[in-house]
């Protein structure tokens, strides 16, 4: 397709009267930032746009939430792609555009690799990891200090 039919077709996804949009999102990563919130488990409506357009990054992912922002969602988006902003939507209107920051401690988003690490065997166990280098965003297992990769 030429590159004037291409600019042609063009996705509008409305706007929401309550809920997040988190935007800028790398490409490819729209799809585990959905699952590791666990959208895909509640009954609201989600817009995932995947591989869009960006003057900033030349492609991102993002997402359209309808329904309140949780707190500890914001660690686990900054976590995923601490380059991602998050915009709080209330009444139609961005109300709050949050700070994303690396968190000091990430809890069951990923799991420790280490077969000696206690949560191998204890399972029921939540698998924590906090930031030790934040220049370098390394985090390590709270139970083995196994680094994840």
């Amino acid at each position: 397709m030429s590159e004037m039919n291409r600019t042609q077709y063009k996705l509008h996804v409305g706007k929401i009267e309550e809920g997040f949009v988190i935007d800028h999102i790398q490409p490819g990563n729209g799809m585990r930032i959905y699952r590791d919130l666990g959208l895909d488990k509640l009954n609201c409506a989600v817009a995932i746009i995947t591989n869009a357009f960006s003057m900033k990054m030349g492609r991102k992912d993002m997402i359209k939430v309808e329904m309140p922002l949780r707190a500890y969602d914001l660690d686990i988006i900054a976590f995923l792609d601490h380059s991602a902003t998050v915009d709080i939507i209330k009444n139609g209107e961005i109300i709050d555009r949050p700070r994303m920051e690396l968190p000091k401690e990430i809890k069951n988003v990923i799991s420790c690799k280490n077969p000696r690490c206690i949560t191998s065997v204890e399972r029921e166990l939540d698998q924590i990891f906090v930031l030790t280098d934040p220049k370098n965003g390394t985090y390590r297992c709270r139970y083995c200090e196994t680094k994840y990769r």
